[in-house]
């Protein structure tokens, strides 16, 4: 209520104001157009915006565009790709607003503010823009032309949860209150896509450096009280000790009250002179205090190892590699000026380490409820307004506005195993042979970089002294039913072949080159990276892919450090410089569009080459619209460490909810401490384990892929035959396998229906309000709720049944009653894995590869209490003949008041399809208990030639 009677009385406030001013009339504030309206509001009241545009794209889509002049510039859309549609709208033209309506909403546009609401047909509100000034265009400058900062601003509701914005490493799962930053870097991938509980999304079309959400700026630690150790105010007390291993060993202290040291060209500045920042330990002690009531966000971005103690507590135990910095984020309930002591220990890992440490204290009552995207520059605001009456069909929307998502090759749905890195032929082709000989399901095995001569990065030529043969070493791995990925970067060496061919073109960026930046390899060399942006360096860099690559066989491609990395942990300003001058323009508005860019190089590089071989895309990083290039992103080079693995629960949800179907990580994580690398036997059992609760939850993602750094990830190294590691990741490997039916079938709904494979509760669970909360379990498709095991020497876990159903455990069949909290067991052999009552899953035979066996029977898993329904979709597997229609779906349904499994007639047909099909029938119920065994005696086979069967449920196995 107090909010209501805040707007109201800033809309009666506003009234007074206007009516003492003068204005145009309706009929010379209006412009209708084919597709929509221009409407001219007063920009005193618009935030700047001469003009505001509504776009009707579809039913359920609406454009919304604020310019700061009477015209609209539209520059170029890398992410949007739709075609207009004719919609049947009608146009209100009252004496406040101007309302259009489609047959599933209305937009409502202010004509004085030029705010928009949008409502559905009942005039229930969905949405609405803040009504004074909730836009803001402020004219900038960049390379020496007019720019804007772009900021719109949203109110929300006090429950709304928000999700998708892309893959962050923060632990978070609904941003509301939160505030997210789009600045493509390793593990951090932007995508300005917002998916809401109250079944809307916001697409924001813009390429700048941008916050979304409490869009505040972070402020530096010293505008919380601070205390030292002593209790002396305006500080914390600082120790330095010269030996990391020994921080209480303290060479001296002294007061400070900021850290920052956040990015590589910030060159320490504030550290003690020569002080050994490598082998040190830092401390800084004291209290914190504030009288502003409410939960302050405490972020850290950090280096090496940070540890954080708040009233004795320890509230962060983190690690991450030196030069890839990880992020924390911590509540802290602060008011009434009370005093919370506070220690927080750093010790780098490395002379590139980096600490930053601020503050986000609670928003101001004006901006409790809002939801706003601040961009740094842009021509004009343009969003996308997507209503659905699910969350499907408001990604459904994202992907009518930025392209669907090609079907995976079915092989990449097997088993990837990398490494960083196989150094020659003859480890690749050992590793496939031991997997083959001990019997382990591999599809896909990965070349990373540095397969070329150390001083000739960018030639995509094998180094012939350790790849002699590679025509043949690929022509090998098909023999063995196995595909290779190749490592390819943007990034050029000065002086090579390549870079002179580039630098004539004018295809290169030229500030790294000039900085005389050495990387990090062998005496270190100078490099660049190509600019994606422009058609010509596109095609030029797929033709060398092509000529170097391709024709020898290659199967995928991995297109690593695509934001693009130039130089790692730059300031976004610094990368903004790198990147200048753009064949797209100005770099601070395109900035975080390479990644897509630079995919659709080699999706359309190879579709054009190769028109019916499936392109396979694995790129660190991404952007909307990335999956109209097949482009699988993964979580970039994550730190081996529990509280990564936990991390990547809601890194991969939120990124799947953001609309792009196909996430993987490293299993196992990237980055490894030096205690895993020569580990004593403590360390050693820790390592097995970690790698084991990874394996498990990585075999229920999209893309189920092993990689990192030493020690070496396949399953025969890190443990041996008969050990609980080995032997539960050999199950969970087959399993995945077992399970190809039900994930292919997955990624035909994913093109096809514009289906989420890896799904927050959000989504499926939308009246239980549990699920705006608990982001630290998935569902895997319709039936699978996933919950990680990640913390060392777990052995049972609490599991939220998500209520309005029942679930059954995966291993035993035992039923549970949902809307309830649980303790599932967890061996270690084994993770909480539950199934939702009103299930089916379809299970194929043991497989060494996904190609193995063919024709080959299906098993169905049919949950029952509820009616249950799945489509086993299937096509040619690996070309694109399923856009033309060459695809068979089977429809399967359960109805729970007859008791009658009906598998349907089969629709569609294909070249190689099995006319005649096995199913095996498995029932589990509340009453028989069974576990999800493809080798148990089924209740009943059929046999089926595309014509509908059916069969009853018997109450007895």
């Amino acid at each position: 209520m107090r909010q209501t009677r805040i707007n109201r009385y800033s809309l009666w406030a506003l009234a007074l104001m206007l009516s003492a001013t003068t204005y145009a009339s309706p009929k010379d504030t209006l412009v209708t157009n084919t597709d929509g309206v221009t409407v001219f509001p007063d920009t005193r009241y618009a935030g700047g915006a001469t003009a505001v545009r509504i776009q009707i794209i579809r039913d359920n889509i609406v454009r919304v565009s604020a310019s700061p002049n009477s015209t609209f510039k539209d520059p170029k859309s890398f992410m949007a790709s739709y075609k207009h549609e004719s919609v049947k709208w009608t146009l209100k033209n009252e004496s406040d607003e101007v309302v259009l309506n489609t047959p599933s909403l209305a937009a409502h546009i202010n004509k004085v503010t030029g705010a928009v609401k949008f409502t559905d047909l009942s005039g229930k509100e969905l949405l609405h823009e803040r009504t004074n000034n909730g836009r803001q265009l402020t004219s900038t400058i960049y390379e020496g032309q007019p720019s804007w900062k772009l900021v719109q601003t949203f109110e929300s509701q006090p429950q709304e949860g928000y999700f998708g914005l892309g893959q962050h490493q923060d632990g978070i799962y609904n941003y509301n209150g939160r505030q997210v930053y789009f600045f493509q870097n390793n593990t951090e991938v932007a995508v300005p896509f917002l998916l809401s509980s109250r079944n809307y999304g916001i697409l924001w079309d813009n390429y700048s450096l941008t916050k979304a959400g409490d869009t505040r700026e972070y402020l530096p630690l010293s505008r919380l009280q601070l205390f030292s150790k002593a209790g002396e105010e305006g500080w914390l007390t600082t120790s330095y000790a010269p030996n990391r291993d020994k921080p209480d060993s303290v060479a001296f202290t002294r007061a400070e009250s900021i850290i920052d040291y956040s990015y590589l060209d910030d060159d320490k500045k504030g550290l003690p002179a020569g002080y050994p920042q490598p082998t040190s330990a830092i401390t800084w002690e004291g209290s914190i205090a504030s009288n502003v009531p409410g939960t302050h966000q405490l972020k850290f971005v950090y280096g090496g190892y940070i540890r954080v103690w708040v009233d004795g507590k320890l509230m962060a135990d983190k690690w991450r590699q030196s030069w890839n910095p990880g992020v924390a984020i911590l509540d802290l309930n602060l008011a009434d000026h009370q005093k919370h002591p506070i220690k927080i220990q750093w010790l780098p890992d490395g002379a590139a380490s980096y600490l930053n440490a601020k503050v986000l204290p609670p928003a101001p009552p004006a901006l409790q409820n809002t939801f706003s995207f601040d961009s740094d520059a842009g021509q004009q605001i343009d969003y996308y307004f997507i209503a659905g009456k699910n969350a499907d069909e408001v990604i459904g929307g994202y992907r009518v506005l930025t392209g669907d998502a090609p079907i995976v090759p079915r092989w990449a749905l097997g088993f990837w195993q990398s490494r960083e890195r196989y150094k020659s032929q003859q480890e690749v082709l050992e590793t496939v042979k031991t997997f083959r000989q001990r019997g382990i399901p591999l599809d896909n095995i990965v070349q990373d970089w540095s397969y070329w001569k150390e001083n000739d990065w960018g030639s995509q030529e094998f180094d012939a002294t350790r790849f002699p043969d590679p025509d043949g070493m690929i022509k090998e791995l098909h023999k063995q039913h196995t595909r290779l990925m190749i490592s390819v970067w943007p990034k050029v060496y000065e002086g090579i072949n390549v870079y002179n061919q580039f630098k004539k073109s004018g295809w290169l960026y030229g500030r790294n080159i000039a900085d005389r930046q050495r990387d990090w390899i062998g005496e270190g060399y100078i490099s660049t990276f190509y600019d994606a942006f422009n058609a010509d360096a596109r095609k030029g860099f797929w033709d060398l892919l092509n000529k170097h690559l391709y024709s020898k066989g290659l199967d995928a491609w991995w297109m690593d450090a695509s934001e693009p990395d130039i130089l790692s942990n730059v300031s976004p300003e610094k990368r903004i410089g790198q990147m200048i001058p753009s064949a797209a323009g100005l770099a601070a508005e395109n900035l975080n569009a390479y990644p897509l860019e630079n995919a659709r190089g080699i999706y359309e590089g190879q579709r054009g080459t190769d028109p019916n071989s499936r392109v396979f895309l694995l790129t660190r990083s991404g952007y909307a619209g990335s999956q109209r290039y097949a482009a699988t992103i993964w979580s970039g080079d994550i730190g081996a460490r529990w509280e990564d693995m936990k991390t990547q629960i809601t890194a991969g949800v939120n990124f799947s909810m953001s609309g792009l179907p196909y996430w993987t990580m490293d299993i196992g994580g990237f980055g490894v401490e030096k205690r895993f690398e020569h580990p004593n036997a403590a360390d050693q059992k820790e390592w097995q384990e970690l790698q084991t609760r990874w394996f498990q939850f990585g075999t229920f993602v999209p893309l189920f892929r092993s990689h990192g750094q030493f020690p070496f990830r396949e399953i025969f190294n890190v443990s041996e035959p008969g050990s609980p590691a080995y032997e539960s990741m050999l199950y969970y490997n087959r399993l995945r396998y077992r399970l190809l039916p039900y994930t292919y079938s997955l990624a035909g709904m994913a093109y096809h229906q514009q289906y989420t494979i890896m799904r927050g509760l959000v989504m499926d669970f939308p009246n239980d309000e549990h699920s705006l909360t608990v982001g630290h379990e998935y569902m895997y498709g319709p039936s699978f709720l996933i919950n990680p095991i990640c913390e060392y020497n777990r052995r049972e876990q609490s599991v939220y049944l998500p209520a309005g159903q029942g679930w059954f455990d995966l291993y035993t069949g035992a039923y549970q009653e949902g809307g309830q909290e649980v303790t599932a067991k967890a061996p270690y052999e084994r993770m909480p894995v539950y199934v939702k009552e009103g299930s089916i899953i379809p299970m194929g035979p043991a497989l060494q590869y996904t190609d193995e066996k063919k024709p080959y029977p299906v098993t169905l898993f049919v949950y029952t209490g509820k009616d249950a329904s799945f489509t086993i979709y299937e096509d040619e597997g690996t070309n694109y003949n399923y856009e033309k229609g060459a695809y068979s779906q089977i429809p399967v349904t359960y109805n729970e008041s007859t008791k009658e499994l009906s598998i349907g007639d089969r629709k569609g047909t294909f070249e190689g399809m099995q006319l005649r099909r096995q199913f095996r029938i498995v029932w589990i119920s509340k009453s028989t208990a069974r576990p999800l065994d493809p080798e148990v005696k089924p209740s009943a086979q059929i046999s089926y030639t595309g014509k509908k069967v059916t069969i009853f449920y018997q109450h007895k196995n």
